[in-house]
């Protein structure tokens, strides 16, 4: 591993303690785990056992009950994985800022993965202050972990293009498949810990008094996710993509009507499968031995998608703490969108009718449909559907929250530094002004007719009807 992936957090030492804890909070699998095998690694060289905590924290923000049903299914296969390899997974109810503290008290040193969120930093920032012994994060949900891809927030995809497609072979390292721990682990595990074992719970088999927590969004009755969780899940779906779509993925990928997208932006924000694995399969697929220099079309566009910018939310989320509220634009979006909100709408809606799907728009109305019923939106129309929001609101800031609320709550992938990007993008984020018009001023127009000369946008229509 790469040691530009290890931070080390707290600066205290490693302890004599009964156990290596790793806290798994992005990272939701049993391989191609950088944490995983780290901790493994040091728990081996201590001769002590590894117990991996993952705590089920109620009421984050935005989350769903459909959100929490599909990481518990994920968790339960992670807990079969490592369990195979002699690790107990236990899960913890409640903040980890409370509960990781109380289970560090006897363990030599504690390792997390990474998450970017404003949610996961505060509950870092908080560890950081009360862990007793030496504390370790581990980046491996990014291919160039964002500290060293860039040191600023970058413009644009094009300038952090620059900077990080150098780095990609480097950072393409593979994990230890094989990894195991060879510590044997008490009959109950959570006897490791000081006064938890009251709120942890079976994942596989949830106690009678445990309610599931989350949202339950308006709609939410009409979900019907044919997506499973999971690294098998995540890996079959990888499996198919590469073998049959991504030879024609630079051609394919905008049009909705084909199955020309990898479908791996929920496995990817729930860390069902590393960004670095997928890369690495795709190279073996497409017959190139490098990210950086490959020439084969599909691949080309795939790893602009998946690392340049995904990891351009990344960036942008590091740092702009106000990510996700109108705020974080840039300053020439704000001036002209403040500037153009003298026009009149063509149409304005409220937030019940933009969820409801009820728009003058068919093509509009077909995306938001897709997202609450499969929990999933084709790209190119979340495109359509941010700047539509944004045309037919009060006010560019109330479209702003719009879209925010209806993503976050509704998409698998919602919550997600690639979704606070994405709608912020139809606003001006990481683009450039263009010609001027009313209600947007010069933020990217997009409407129906662009659709319809791209793909057969009633086909569209008629496929989510058929849902």
């Amino acid at each position: 591993m790469r040691p530009e992936r290890i931070s080390e957090l707290n600066g205290k030492p490693e302890i004599t303690g009964s156990h290596v804890l790793y806290w798994m909070q992005a990272s939701v699998r049993s391989e191609s785990n950088f944490a995983l095998d780290w901790a493994v690694g040091r728990a081996n060289e201590l001769k002590i056992p590894l117990v991996v905590c993952f705590c089920l924290t109620e009421g984050y923000p935005m989350a769903s009950l459909t959100h929490y049903r599909y990481l518990l299914d994920g968790l339960e296969e992670a807990r079969a994985g490592l369990e195979a390899k002699g690790i107990a997974l236990i899960v913890l109810r409640g903040k980890p800022d409370e509960l990781i503290k109380r289970a560090s008290n006897r363990a030599s040193l504690v390792v997390c993965d990474t998450g970017y969120s404003r949610t996961q930093r505060n509950w870092l920032a908080a560890l950081v202050k009360t862990v007793p012994c030496r504390f370790v994060r581990i980046e491996g949900d990014v291919i160039v972990p964002p500290h060293v891809s860039s040191n600023k927030e970058e413009w644009s995809a094009y300038t952090l293009r620059r900077k990080m497609t150098p780095m990609l072979d480097l950072f393409l390292e593979a994990t230890n498949e094989s990894v195991a721990s060879k510590m044997s682990l008490p009959p109950d595990p959570s006897t490791l810990f000081i006064g938890a074992e009251a709120l942890t719970m079976d994942v596989g088999n949830p106690d009678k008094d445990f309610r599931l927590p989350g949202i339950a969004p308006v709609r939410a009755k009409e979900q019907r996710l044919r997506e499973k969780a999971g690294l098998k899940a995540a890996s079959d779906s990888l499996q198919e993509f590469l073998s049959k779509y991504l030879d024609s993925y630079n051609t394919d990928r905008n049009d909705p009507c084909l199955a020309g997208s990898s479908h791996m932006s929920a496995a990817l924000h729930f860390g069902h499968i590393s960004p670095t694995t997928i890369v690495r399969r795709a190279l073996r697929a497409s017959g190139e031995s490098s990210a950086e220099a490959c020439t084969h079309p599909g691949l080309k566009a795939y790893i602009e998608e998946l690392a340049i910018r995904r990891e351009l939310a990344i960036n942008f989320v590091v740092h702009r703490d106000n990510y996700d509220t109108f705020n974080c634009l840039p300053d020439w979006a704000v001036r002209t969108l403040d500037s153009a909100a003298i026009h009149p709408r063509a149409a304005i809606y409220g937030f019940a009718e933009f969820e409801a799907a009820r728009t003058h728009d068919p093509y509009w109305n077909a995306a938001q449909d897709q997202m609450v019923k499969t929990g999933r939106m084709h790209g190119y129309m979340r495109m359509y559907w941010g700047k539509q929001i944004l045309g037919w609101s009060a006010s560019a800031e109330e479209a702003y929250s719009t879209a925010i609320r209806l993503n976050d709550s509704y998409s698998l992938d919602g919550r997600d530094p690639n979704g606070w990007a994405g709608v912020a993008w139809c606003f001006g984020k990481h683009d450039r002004p263009w010609t001027g018009r009313p209600v947007f001023g010069t933020v990217r127009y997009m409407n129906a007719g662009g659709l319809k000369r791209k793909f057969d946008a009633d086909a569209y229509v008629r496929m989510v009807a058929s849902l």
